[in-house]
């Protein structure tokens, strides 16, 4: 049983849901799931998806989806699914499998995509990132051209988010391997780390630790990061997974440590502690935490125009609440939460923000779903 997993149940034995935020010195309570101000439609796209991890749109708007036990499918508006041939070999276990997948800024003229996953075996295997380009129903041309370093010999806890900046450059983050916890603040590692490429696998010049085992490391101090967006003004936003409890929303910057597991607002799942400091110099605080945990999964900045309300918002999946989580931003500050799509009673893996301005979600598990989330019409 993943840790994931066995947070969800964990957390199904407590009754009390309130969410503490931190941001900036305050504590806010958030508001409760129920009141929505936003009348919509959810409109299932494809059903009996296989553990369906990411999804992205294309131009000709079909849908590329990863599942966790290593297929890509191209899903189209009716529902029709078909499986993408040439995709790499992967280490199904645990947690590993497929992860995200993500176009190249150009992809309208190079058909390019990245897709991230487990590779190796039970005794070696990390996150990789293979480029490939997308030729109607298969890859050609699959090139891997990021392998994290060191391997481990645990199947949880990859990370498996990317992001392409503004710049060109690719994101990736990686999790601490769950056995390796220690390795998150370790610079000769890449465990537990956002990692900064060029779009070919080379490494930026400008990254912030310079030659050597850290050339590749953006960022540290990270758990499980599987929520990475880019904010119109170009802040980076990730969120991770803690253990029991401290579940973060991160604002990055280069080179900065994110404190795991020096500091933490989780605990063991034993219930032992972490660690005893929730802050220390030189380590950066969330922008939000979360205890009891929400288990984030995905995450889109909302800027459409289908859903003039919800302008300017974050919107995170929630594995173990079985819901999404808006996160109100006002100037940059969060003022409230709000829980939508409960009534589905599904755990959401990934949330994307269509080219149509309608938000998707993937669903989890055998028999997942994509889902639709439209305006409801007067």
């Amino acid at each position: 049983m993943t840790d994931e997993y066995a947070k969800e149940k964990k957390m199904a034995l407590l009754s009390l849901r309130a969410v503490v935020l931190s941001l900036c010195g305050w504590i806010l309570v958030a508001v409760a799931a129920h009141a929505q101000s936003v009348e919509f439609v959810l409109t299932t796209v494809a059903k009996n998806l296989d553990r369906p991890w990411s999804v992205v749109e294309l131009p000709d708007n079909s849908f590329l989806v990863t599942q966790l036990g290593g297929e890509l499918l191209r899903v189209v508006q009716d529902g029709t699914t078909t499986e993408i041939g040439g995709v790499p070999p992967t280490y199904v276990a645990g947690q590993g499998g497929f992860f995200d997948v993500v176009l190249h800024p150009e992809f309208a003229s190079n058909q390019l995509i990245y897709l991230s996953y487990a590779h190796g075996t039970p005794e070696a295997n990390g996150t990789a990132i293979t480029r490939a380009r997308l030729e109607g129903e298969r890859l050609a041309d699959a090139r891997q051209i990021l392998l994290v370093e060191p391997l481990k010999d645990t199947p949880q806890h990859y990370g498996g988010r990317m992001l392409f900046l503004d710049d060109g450059t690719l994101l990736l983050t990686t999790g601490d391997g769950f056995d390796y916890r220690e390795q998150a603040q370790d610079l000769d590692s890449e465990l537990g780390k956002v990692l900064r490429i060029n779009d070919d696998g080379t490494v930026p010049g400008d990254n912030p630790f310079g030659d050597g085992p850290a050339q590749r490391v953006w960022t540290y101090g990270h758990r499980n990061p599987q929520g990475l967006v880019l904010s119109p003004g170009g802040a980076v936003l990730l969120h991770e997974h803690g253990p029991r409890g401290g579940d973060e929303i991160n604002v990055l910057e280069a080179g900065k440590n994110y404190g795991w597991p020096a500091i933490t607002h989780g605990v063991n799942y034993s219930g032992a502690r972490v660690s005893p400091y929730t802050e220390a110099e030189g380590m950066e605080q969330p922008l939000v935490h979360w205890v009891p945990s929400i288990a984030p999964s995905g995450m889109a900045w909302y800027e459409g125009d289908a859903f003039p309300q919800w302008r300017g918002d974050l919107f995170i999946g929630a594995l173990v609440d079985r819901e999404v989580r808006r996160i109100d931003l006002e100037q940059g500050e969060v003022v409230k939460q709000e829980a939508l799509f409960s009534d589905l009673g599904e755990r959401i893996r990934d949330v994307r923000t269509g080219r149509d301005g309608y938000l998707y979600l993937l669903t989890d598990g055998n028999g997942g779903k994509l889902i639709q989330v439209s305006p409801k019409l007067p």
